[in-house]
């Protein structure tokens, strides 16, 4: 399987550039219902993601709750608990998943570290839940990449 398989295309997501500010922020992550949305400069590079969670803080933070003290806050200097980790376009499906259990989409990138899109965790949960109802009853089709490790042996 491969990756493109999940992927929702640039053209589909919503972003934001490095150079918009709090309240840009604030109003596409609105308009669009995202409670996370990846960050891009403007060569069209992956340079990190921001949430919800990531503007409140600030706002409480650094404007004690003004938003209009804040709405010309560069959204770059709003601090961020962390950044969603990206992958390349060849990443194998082991990592992609690996990295899709820890946030809720994954930013997909090419081999000029351009960003293409990205890869929904509730895609690849859809897709393992189609696969399982698939099987016959009574039997589960464990794909290789999520086969627990053989038991470990106590002295």
């Amino acid at each position: 399987m491969n990756l493109l398989y999940f992927l929702t295309p640039k053209a589909e997501v919503a972003y934001l550039y490095d150079d918009f500010t709090l309240r840009q922020a604030l109003e596409k992550m609105e308009y669009h219902r995202y409670s996370s949305i990846p960050i891009l400069n403007r060569k069209g590079e992956y340079v990190g993601s921001i949430t919800e969670g990531d503007l409140l803080w600030a706002i409480k933070r650094m404007y004690n709750l003004d938003l209009q003290a804040a709405e010309d806050m560069p959204v770059m200097q709003v601090p961020r608990k962390h950044d969603y980790q990206c992958v390349a376009v060849d990443t194998d499906m082991d990592q992609l998943v690996a990295a899709a259990m820890r946030q809720n989409f994954v930013p997909v990138i090419d081999g000029k570290n351009s960003f293409i899109g990205i890869v929904k965790r509730q895609n690849i949960i859809q897709y393992c839940y189609d696969q399982y109802r698939k099987t016959p009853r009574g039997q589960c089709a464990v794909p290789a990449m999520a086969q627990p490790s053989a038991p470990r042996q106590s002295l």
